[in-house]
């Protein structure tokens, strides 16, 4: 996985923006951090957008229970704004892929296009959890 200050997988995310309407994307830790992000968005606000976005997936999770069962696993999360969407998916184990679209996109080619690119890459989407890279007391 790429750390939080190399783009290296960048690229591969500007590919879910060929969809007409698709504006941004970036892959984010459960953690909230940053892993990439496309072309036309800032580092800074990728950032900002990751911590945000990983509350989103734990709030999201942790409504299971509505569904079902309070093990039932969450796969993804859609919130519509006046102007647009943004598309929350799970992209492997702690890693997740979030795309920001307009409000005339086509939902079931994004979310295709973002399924895609999860199952392309694969294990290089998995955020494993951070270890404690503390020293001992």
């Amino acid at each position: 996985m790429t750390g939080p200050t190399n783009n290296t997988l960048g690229w591969m995310l500007d590919e879910v923006l060929k969809v007409p309407q698709a504006r941004h994307a970036i892959l984010l830790s459960a953690d909230g951090m940053l892993r990439a992000f496309s072309k036309d968005i800032g580092r800074d606000d990728a950032e900002r957008l990751a911590a945000g976005l990983s509350g989103v997936q734990s709030i999201s999770r942790s409504t299971a229970e509505f569904c079902g069962t309070p093990h039932t696993p969450w796969r993804q999360t859609l919130i519509e704004f006046a102007d647009g969407y943004v598309f929350l998916v799970a992209a492997g184990e702690g890693a997740y892929l979030a795309v920001s679209t307009g409000e005339d996109v086509d939902m079931e080619a994004v979310t295709y296009r973002m399924h895609k690119l999860v199952d392309r890459l694969g294990k290089e989407l998995t955020s494993p959890a951070r270890q404690d890279t503390g020293s001992p007391a």
